[in-house]
């Protein structure tokens, strides 16, 4: 009997510590449009993820976040905006007012995901990901306003970020995105 406490003992340790930690790419959220969206296809992708918001001081970095998305989108790069309404109900819209705000004004083609939470009790378990370190495996953090920026490296692993007012062409984000 004392063999087979010590086995399940043994054996439990070994798959709780064996657990794998998700990946950016374990993920499915939906776009804009109301589609499913498996993060899985950006395997092999750096991914630059921002929270964004139409009615924020940051909110001309869309023009930004563009032309760099253009100028690096064929280096296996992108970046995805989650529209978030938690800092000071800065993004009011519902998800066809913004796809077609930042259409208008900022002639953004990189993609665009359904509103979500970025902080608090509804969270979306996404932002729950990068910003935890037990489950990313790499650093805590808070979002702490509209235009924060999180890098995830080919394999899917956080590897860092910057707060809102660090610009779109900001020497960290392009030496990351050069692989410096």
């Amino acid at each position: 009997m004392r063999y087979i406490v010590t086995f399940l003992f043994v054996t439990i340790v070994i798959t709780l510590t064996g657990q794998q930690l998700k990946t950016f790419y374990d993920f499915k959220v939906k776009d804009i449009y109301g589609n499913d969206f498996d993060l899985s296809i950006l395997a092999g992708k750096k991914v630059l993820v921002v929270n964004t918001a139409s009615k924020c001081g940051f909110t001309p970095q869309y023009e930004d976040l563009e032309k760099l998305y253009q100028k690096y989108k064929d280096s296996n790069f992108v970046i995805i905006g989650f529209p978030a309404n938690n800092f000071m109900k800065q993004e009011p819209g519902t998800n066809e007012e913004i796809a077609q705000f930042c259409k208008i004004n900022y002639g953004v083609t990189f993609p665009m995901m359904a509103k979500i939470s970025v902080k608090g009790d509804n969270m979306h378990p996404l932002y729950r990901w990068l910003t935890e370190k037990k489950l990313n495996g790499a650093m805590d953090s808070d979002v702490k306003w509209n235009f924060q920026k999180y890098m995830i490296d080919e394999n899917g692993h956080l590897v860092g970020f910057v707060y809102s007012a660090t610009k779109p062409f900001d020497d960290k984000i392009i030496g990351w995105i050069n692989g410096e």
